[in-house]
């Protein structure tokens, strides 16, 4: 195959398998306070003093640093979120709206300084098979202009039902598809064996809820499923290095150009349309919403209307 080497029966239904997992521990963690207290503090503490140590130390697949600030950082983001979303005022604090949109920013950095640290690399490093090339350095350009086009974070709301959402109505279709590609392309590059399940399956596990479940709703759905995942990868590296349903990349330089290339085609695309739309609207890309008139911005609003005394205005 193109991207991977064979994919046999039961890796694709493992693979179903794992998008089913995250998306149900998502609900789960969605369901109340408690339950994500318990999946995003207490199970990281513990899994922190018995298990990683064990598991994604020296020579592990997961032992790099970038695994372990990962989990962390994915981890740091679902904790905040949860203050958002429980404690009203909080979510009612101009400056705290900031933090969903540093914790993204700061994930895609991390992805972004390890794709030009690959550039170099060829062969065995951490575990993991690494084929190093310009492709990194695009996907890398393609991360940074992810991390530009974030906008709207001061129209945040949490939504008013029992769950309880973080909503964030200006991360439109588009975006999320441009970070989707970006991301799939970071995986496929700088850990490609591990890119059947931690690019494709994790990225379609946030991106089905975001789309069907709880529209507007992406980033939160993002955190969760990577918090999950990082925690069983940590856990299990083996899972997916060396298990029975491992699937490896192809490592064909021409892959990775490809999926880098669109990447970067993507992202362009969503920038320059974004810094068209600032020119012509006169628009502030720190203060306003940029996206108010479009459908989908309209559908996220209107399914989450907000008590006036709790709307979050956009100043700054």
């Amino acid at each position: 195959m193109f991207l991977f080497e064979s994919i046999p029966w039961y890796s694709a239904l493992m693979w179903v398998a794992v998008v089913a997992a995250l998306m149900l521990a998502n609900e789960i963690a969605r369901s109340s306070k408690r339950a994500a207290i318990v999946l995003f503090i207490v199970l990281p503490i513990v899994l922190t003093i018995f298990v990683w140590p064990n598991t994604a130390g020296e020579g592990s697949s997961t032992g790099s640093w970038f695994h372990w600030v990962k989990v962390y950082s994915a981890l740091a983001g679902c904790i905040g979120f949860m203050l958002l979303r429980y404690y009203p005022r909080i979510a009612r604090n101009k400056y705290a709206l900031m933090f969903p949109a540093a914790i993204l920013a700061l994930n895609i950095l991390e992805a972004v300084i390890r794709d030009f640290q690959v550039t170099s690399m060829n062969g065995m490093v951490d575990g993991v098979m690494m084929v190093g090339g310009p492709w990194n350095v695009m996907n890398g350009i393609a991360g940074l202009l992810n991390l530009l086009t974030i906008c709207g974070w001061a129209g945040i709301v949490i939504s008013q039902d029992k769950k309880r959402d973080m909503v964030w109505p200006d991360m439109v279709w588009f975006w999320i598809i441009a970070y989707d590609l970006w991301n799939f392309a970071y995986v496929y590059n700088c850990v490609g064996d591990h890119a059947f399940y931690a690019g494709a399956a994790l990225l379609v596990s946030c991106t089905i809820p975001a789309f069907f479940i709880k529209r507007g709703a992406w980033l939160q759905h993002r955190a969760q499923t990577l918090a999950f995942w990082m925690m069983f990868t940590m856990a299990v590296p083996a899972f997916v290095s060396d298990s029975k349903f491992a699937v490896d990349s192809s490592h064909d330089p021409k892959a990775l150009f490809i999926v880098s290339a669109l990447a970067l085609v993507a992202n362009v695309a969503v920038a320059v349309y974004q810094v068209r739309r600032i020119i012509v609207r006169r628009l502030n890309p720190l203060k306003d919403e940029l996206w108010t008139d479009l459908p989908d911005y309209q559908k996220v609003a209107a399914a989450n209307p907000q008590p006036r005394a709790e709307a979050v205005t956009a100043d700054v």
